[in-house]
């Protein structure tokens, strides 16, 4: 990997966006949780329940970057595939977790998955999706690999419904959280990214559309904190 600081913009090269997480994988964990000022832990929580794994069960975790959200799942006795299209992030989960019994990790893009049709019976992709260059298509691909009447979570980043609540919010994300990044993060640069791609996806209404023409069914979504992050669901269809 480079020395140098790699930041994606939000054209969203693969390439970059993949060489960006790679300089990040080994002090992501910490700096997230710093910045998110511990909310991450609740936020993994609440997609635990909604993901709800139950023994035997193959679920995938795409975007699982070190395998930190991957490993709540371990407990269940589901067998979990922990999947990232960053190498560095991969090399990092495995250096952690590699001899967990029942989690795997796959090198995998999101929109062209390397597993069978209905290989998974629950989905899982956390503050990943819009990282992707084509989030529409990813919600197709993870469509295609779940079985009929398997499961989706979809947790991310979100618009805050109270306008009060979203000015600061905003501010948090414009003035503090730079200055807090520049502290904790071995590439500053790569949270300015964070934030813009933040800003620029799309509400929790448009995500929820998008899941239903991706095939998704029974979509619903809830806010967590606030609406800074919301957890999409969905069921793919029995027939």
């Amino acid at each position: 990997m480079s020395s140098e600081p790699n930041r994606a913009d939000l054209g969203k090269d693969p390439q970059r966006v993949s060489g960006m997480f790679d300089q990040v994988a080994a002090a992501y964990d910490r700096t997230n949780s710093v910045l998110s000022l511990g909310n991450d832990r609740l936020w993994r929580v609440a997609t635990l329940r909604a993901v709800a794994p139950q023994r035997g069960e193959r679920i995938l975790d795409l975007a699982a970057g070190t395998g930190t959200s991957s490993m709540a799942f371990v407990p269940s006795g589901a067998h979990v595939v922990a999947a990232d299209f960053s190498r560095g992030m991969i090399e990092e989960g495995r250096r952690r977790h590699g001899d967990v019994p029942n989690l795997e990790f796959v090198q995998a893009d999101a929109t062209d998955l390397p597993f069978a049709d209905g290989e998974f019976d629950a989905v899982t992709m956390s503050f990943g999706l819009r990282n992707v260059i084509d989030p529409r298509r990813a919600l197709r691909e993870l469509r295609r690999v779940t079985r009929p009447g398997g499961r989706i979570v979809v947790c991310e980043f979100s618009h805050p419904p109270s306008r009060a609540f979203n000015g600061l919010y905003r501010f948090y994300n414009d003035r503090v959280l730079p200055i807090v990044a520049k502290a904790v993060s071995s590439n500053a640069e790569a949270y300015d990214y964070l934030n813009e791609s933040i800003r620029d996806w799309p509400d929790q209404p448009t995500l929820a559309a998008w899941m239903r023409d991706a095939g998704w069914d029974d979509v619903a979504y809830r806010n967590l904190t606030f609406g800074i992050v919301a957890l999409h669901r969905g069921i793919r269809p029995a027939s």
